[in-house]
């Protein structure tokens, strides 16, 4: 084996917190077998029957896939016995996910998307699992929504695995962004991509434009202006990108830069976007920020948001940071 290890990287960051129990390594640790695990799952795809609807929506009345199904199994069962959670939310769970009774409680708190990108599945493009871990207000006591309501200032650490050509975990606990390959032959994700930046500059942009007629102003500006480009006004032209699996397109800015946007729009005003606050947009924009990009509702920072109900969603800007703070100067033009 080649490289560092995750479990390698992880004692080593931990080595330089003199308080540090290990019990956060471990907690990760877990998180990856249930990502290798998933893995497996979403690579055996028909051979297994993995594949189509499971015939049940979840609480965001979306109609759920069976690897939905099989993935939040998958990380709950992976996760509830290790002694290292208080709780856990999931996207597919219409309530937190207390820890049973015959297992040990430990201090920290998860929120997951299982499966982000699952209507992607069937048609073999990439998919992946998003998480944020926050710690718990009162280590083994009873839980309640109200103790995941954190801002994403406080999050602990967060991460997201995209199945794709290769299995990548991407994570940061604040000090920087790093990129892990899992190593098939020893079962092992492998440091591939340190301290992984966000260029600068960038010529993309993503966003389903088949919902252009229901944007705000400044986001029907700025998009027309990278559409026009050079005779735009723009100092160069741009392509446009849109995969609808987040992980997918997150990691593509990580290694090459651009700007991803779901924003706020008239087609279901009263969601308040499209995209969940805990357990997508917080920890992506953690992520991204660690790597010198930025995220913004397009008016206020998305990690400084105090939640309001584990399944809020709200409008996400992200990316290289010169274009995100285009598109927020241009909505604060618009107030």
């Amino acid at each position: 084996m080649k490289g560092e290890s995750l479990t390698q990287f992880i004692i080593r960051e931990q080595r330089k917190s003199p308080k540090a129990t290990g019990e956060f390594t471990l907690l990760v640790n877990d998180v990856a077998s249930a990502c290798k695990a998933i893995a497996h799952e979403v690579n055996r795809g028909s051979l297994a029957g993995n594949l189509g609807l499971a015939g049940s929506e979840n609480i965001q009345g979306e109609v759920q896939k069976k690897l939905d199904v099989i993935t939040n199994d998958i990380f709950i069962r992976s996760l509830e016995w290790t002694g290292h959670l208080a709780g856990m939310a999931s996207e597919e769970n219409d309530e937190i996910i207390q820890i049973p009774s015959g297992y040990p409680r430990g201090k920290y708190l998860i929120c997951f998307d299982p499966l982000d990108g699952s209507s992607n599945i069937d048609v073999n493009i990439s998919v992946g699992t998003i998480f944020s871990i926050l710690r718990a207000p009162e280590a083994g006591g009873n839980l309640t929504a109200e103790d995941f309501l954190q801002p994403g200032t406080q999050q602990v650490c967060a991460g997201f695995c995209v199945y794709g050509p290769t299995t990548m975990m991407v994570l940061t606990t604040g000090n920087g962004v790093n990129g892990f390959t899992l190593d098939r032959d020893v079962g092992e994700f492998i440091l591939t991509h340190p301290n992984m930046r966000i260029p600068e500059d960038t010529a993309e942009f993503a966003i389903n434009m088949s919902n252009q007629r229901f944007w705000e102003e400044p986001v029907q500006r700025y998009v027309a202006e990278c559409v026009k480009g050079k005779d735009g006004g723009r100092e160069k032209n741009f392509n446009m990108r849109w995969i609808a699996s987040m992980v997918a397109e997150v990691y593509r800015i990580l290694t090459r830069g651009g700007i991803f946007m779901y924003p706020l729009d008239t087609k279901d005003p009263g969601k308040g976007g499209k995209l969940r606050l805990m357990y997508e947009a917080n920890p992506m924009s953690f992520i991204i920020e660690q790597a010198g990009g930025a995220s913004s509702t397009g008016r206020e920072r998305i990690m400084s948001l105090t939640p309001q109900n584990i399944h809020q969603r709200v409008p996400v800007i992200l990316g290289s940071r010169k274009e995100v703070e285009r598109v927020v100067s241009y909505h604060l033009e618009s107030i």
